[in-house]
């Protein structure tokens, strides 16, 4: 059961003193069955008033707000958690959901709502025709399916990671042939939601022990991947960037319908575009090291 410390560090820097707006901050990992919170601490340079509440996912949600001006600006979050997920997970699929296509109950429906629904335009069919290729049969095994349709991202679509802002839309992915660990996660949920499922979009930490994985090579990045619910098992996560199913080694922080509901800083400052220097992002996700045992 690993321990894991978390340091993520956003710094602004101005031409001049700015006047900051409220800051919008989704820092604080989800706790689950597979991740116990055991510390949370957030610094921020000015001094602000912090505000926590909840989104309609469930996410925490902190508004920081300031009352002086300053030419710079410092986010520091430090977490640590526990981390009990098995690496090859055993999900206990209901009997009737277990072979593809299925029909969810009335009330699941319901409360999937639009994380269900398709959310990019797709007017001539082609991410449907690329995803019918996944299918190998109707009916046909779930898991299997959803598997399928992950490793065929990796497969088709080299990784790069990137510091620019924003996400690929599913089409343009597929036509650049590369992407971030949050286009693989968008493709991952778009392509599940157009054979039916419901899907979210996850933001948070990947915990790398020996720097083999793709999606946290680089200082400053977060990670990115999909979760599907499946009745019985619930929300069983997707990392298409590694090919892997569970929770193993991820930290989530923020669920949502769209990935840019799940951008970890946000906020705005009052003067020109030109004022805004940089943005820093420093991330670390180490082990934290044992207890030594005085006898």
């Amino acid at each position: 059961m690993p321990s894991i410390t978390i340091s993520h560090a956003t710094t602004y820097r101005y031409r001049t003193a700015v006047a900051l707006g409220p800051h919008r901050l989704m820092l604080r990992p989800r706790e689950t069955r597979d991740l116990t919170l055991t510390a949370f601490d957030l610094d921020i340079t000015p001094k602000a008033r912090v505000g926590w509440s909840h989104d309609v996912a469930g996410n925490a949600i902190a508004i920081a707000s300031f009352d002086v001006s300053s030419d710079t600006l410092v986010i520091l979050s430090r977490t640590s958690v526990e981390l009990t997920a098995p690496v090859w997970p055993v999900f206990a699929i209901a009997s009737f959901a277990t072979s593809y296509p299925f029909r969810y109950s009335a009330e699941d429906w319901t409360d999937l709502g639009a994380l269900a629904a398709p959310q990019y335009a797709d007017d001539a069919g082609r991410l449907s025709d690329w995803v019918e290729e996944a299918v190998m049969s109707r009916p046909t095994d779930t898991l299997s399916l959803l598997k399928d349709v992950s490793n065929g991202i990796t497969a088709r679509i080299s990784y790069q990671s990137r510091e620019t802002e924003g996400t690929q839309g599913p089409l343009e992915t597929l036509d650049r042939g590369w992407g971030s660990c949050r286009d693989f996660a968008v493709l991952f949920a778009e392509a599940a939601r157009t054979l039916g499922f419901g899907a979210r979009l996850v933001s948070g930490y990947f915990y790398d022990p020996f720097g083999t994985q793709l999606g946290m090579m680089a200082a400053g990045s977060t990670h990115a991947w999909a979760e599907v619910f499946v009745p019985g098992a619930g929300w069983i996560p997707f990392d298409p960037t590694n090919r892997s199913v569970g929770s193993a080694n991820l930290i989530p922080v923020a669920v949502a319908r769209n990935i840019s509901q799940v951008a970890p800083v946000t906020g705005s400052f009052h003067g020109r575009n030109a004022d805004l220097l940089s943005m820093d992002v420093e991330v670390s996700v180490v082990e934290a090291p044992a207890a030594v045992q005085v006898t």
